[in-house]
């Protein structure tokens, strides 16, 4: 099954964390000022019996590769004008999902007052050099994934087994006054018999902002469900105010069903580290993806150390599970 994991509950629910003391693991390189929303693939699913990571920076999606899944080197940019990435190996196939975006220059002028235009594709590989041509598998059919910034389809996430898939994706957008930029408005999710789609969208979003919410008072930001022995869990980072200012926590949820999700506790919050490094958490903590691997949990995540869209720099970094 895609995304099952080996645990219970109360194995993540309860077990210690700590951050890794050489966070960030992969830093803002080039001209991009950021590096965000991870998708890490163990050597145990793997062609190659490697640590494959893919995340994206201003210009694409980029490939990572490691043999202890710590120690990174950049490989190739795999797709342009894309973001958000999940990448799984599934029957001898990497089948990466992510939100296409148009290219920089109609981007940035999106950001700054035009309307954003994103949508769900999909590239297949064997090997993680060649790559398919992209294929449209999430459009904007429903009323909740448009607004007066844009359309957004974005965050995907699959999940499931033999012909029962379910992609969890965030949708529409909400302009985050202070980083002068939006974040996802809404989860929702699709469906499909077929990793290549179509995927059908559900007709509301199972998750949207709430006034009354400490960590949902702005908007929803993206989720990554998993399957458990005896549940679901889900990490999700919801953008809220407190004070004058943003910011963005990743809670840890359970549920029954996959679709009804309950709050159970902060799982990772903003903080300032030690090191050289130590503010480069400290605003927001964003898109994550757990894996298990030798028996113990790593949560990979990217996070922001400020909401100035001039000082504000995005990178990648571990929570370590004690073992």
């Amino acid at each position: 099954m895609v995304n099952y994991i080996d645990a219970n509950f109360d194995e993540i629910a309860n077990g210690e964390f700590y951050l890794y003391e050489g966070n960030p693991v992969i830093k803002a390189f080039g001209v991009t000022p950021i590096v965000a929303d991870p998708s890490v693939i163990t050597p145990n699913d793997s062609h190659d019996g490697k640590w494959h990571l893919f995340c994206h920076g201003l210009l694409g999606i980029y490939s990572f590769v490691s043999e202890d899944g710590i120690n990174w080197q950049r490989e190739q940019r795999v797709v342009p004008c894309a973001m958000r990435p999940d990448c799984k190996y599934i029957d001898g196939v990497y089948y990466m999902y992510y939100e296409r975006t148009e290219n920089l220059l109609k981007k940035a002028i999106a950001l700054v007052n035009g309307k954003w235009k994103s949508k769900i594709y999909l590239v297949t590989s064997k090997d993680l050099k060649t790559w398919s041509e992209p294929e449209l598998i999430i459009d904007d059919t429903r009323p909740y994934m448009s607004g007066k910034m844009g359309t957004s389809i974005s965050n995907p996430f699959l999940t499931g087994e033999n012909g029962n898939y379910r992609l969890y994706f965030s949708a529409g957008l909400t302009y985050i006054k202070d980083c002068y930029f939006s974040e996802p408005t809404h989860i929702a999710y699709a469906e499909s018999e077929n990793l290549e789609g179509p995927f059908t969208p559900i007709e509301k979003p199972i998750i949207s902002p709430d006034e009354n919410s400490k960590y949902l008072n702005l908007c929803s930001g993206c989720i990554k469900v998993y399957k458990l022995n005896d549940s679901y869990i889900a990490l999700q980072n919801g953008i809220y105010k407190d004070g004058n200012k943003s910011h963005s926590t990743i809670m840890l949820l359970k549920s029954e069903d996959g679709i009804k999700f309950d709050f159970v506790k902060e799982f990772l919050t903003p903080a300032v580290t030690k090191g050289k490094n130590k503010n480069w958490m400290k605003q927001y903590v964003y898109a994550c993806n757990l894996v298990k691997y030798n028996g113990a949990f790593r949560l990979y995540f990217n996070a922001r150390n400020t909401s100035d869209n001039i000082r504000g720099r995005e990178h990648i970094g571990i929570l370590m599970q004690k073992v």
